[in-house]
């Protein structure tokens, strides 16, 4: 079977699962699992414009951000705001986060639909990954719970403003 099938068939027996999880499973990076969500659950946004949607996640108030990397995974609720460049870092620096983003490694973005692996309720995100096609961070609006209409709205405004 060929890799990209292997990957649609584990994403349609488990839809839910952490697109981390699978990847490890397939043994892809985890963007390949992203790009292969069917129905346009996942909408690949231009990479360029890292900067810009960074600043505009500033909108959605108070979220839900995950960075992980091969030996730990970190979890943090806050709102991204008062940037800043320094050399090679993006900076978001605000009361609830602290993020150092390496912005030349950045390689891939999505705006991703998908069952919570914890609740099977309706996830929105923005997931962005480095050139080597792991995931940097993800950035959900909703986690654990109902989307509010206007967070919603504004997803589906920022995804298609973004669209590549």
């Amino acid at each position: 079977m060929e890799t990209r099938e292997r990957i649609q068939a584990a994403i349609r027996e488990n839809p839910n699962q952490m697109t981390m999880l699978l990847a490890h499973q397939v043994g892809v990076p985890e963007v390949e699992i992203v790009r292969a969500f069917p129905d346009d659950r996942a909408v690949e946004l231009d990479p360029e414009r890292w900067e810009e949607l960074i600043r505009r996640l500033e909108a959605f108030g108070k979220v839900h951000v995950i960075v992980s990397n091969g030996g730990a995974t970190l979890e943090a609720n806050g709102q991204f705001g008062n940037f800043s460049t320094t050399g090679d870092f993006f900076n978001v620096q605000t009361n609830s986060l602290d993020m150092h983003i390496r912005w030349r490694e950045i390689g891939a973005v999505f705006a991703v639909e998908k069952p919570g692996h914890l609740d099977g309720k309706k996830t929105l995100s923005f997931q962005f990954f480095d050139r080597a096609g792991h995931s940097a961070f993800k950035v959900f609006l909703s986690f654990g719970g109902s989307i509010p209409p206007e967070k919603a709205e504004r997803f589906l405004q920022v995804r298609e403003n973004f669209r590549k």
